[in-house]
């Protein structure tokens, strides 16, 4: 088993999440964050020159089996790139174990 952490463009939400789920993958956790990237140019709009680090971002963390790595991956890099600096990251991690809490199952069925 594998845990994915992706931080994207809050704009790109939707098109990640309707690409995870062509993808096989529902369950996933997520949060809205901020933080500071390598960028040192600005947007410029209307003469007024904007840090790209301020864009909204959200923070996903998907555990899938490793099976699924390589399609959860495309499936954010397709659906969340804009091309334009900013688009985010992606850090694949090993997970030793998962339990589902309900019914004590572990490993791969505890996350189907």
């Amino acid at each position: 088993m594998k845990k994915i952490e992706a931080i994207i463009r809050k704009s790109k939400f939707d098109e990640v999440v309707k690409a995870l789920h062509d993808a096989e993958v529902y369950f996933f956790s997520y949060w809205d964050v901020s933080g500071v990237g390598n960028e040192k140019i600005g947007k410029v709009y209307r003469g007024i020159t904007y840090s790209t680090k301020d864009i909204q971002r959200r923070y996903l963390s998907i555990v899938v089996s490793d099976t699924f790595v390589d399609a959860t991956v495309d499936a954010i890099i397709k659906s969340g790139a804009t091309g334009n600096v900013g688009d985010g990251k992606i850090f694949i991690l090993p997970c030793e174990e998962a339990y589902r809490i309900r019914t004590g199952e572990k490993g791969n069925k505890s996350f189907n």
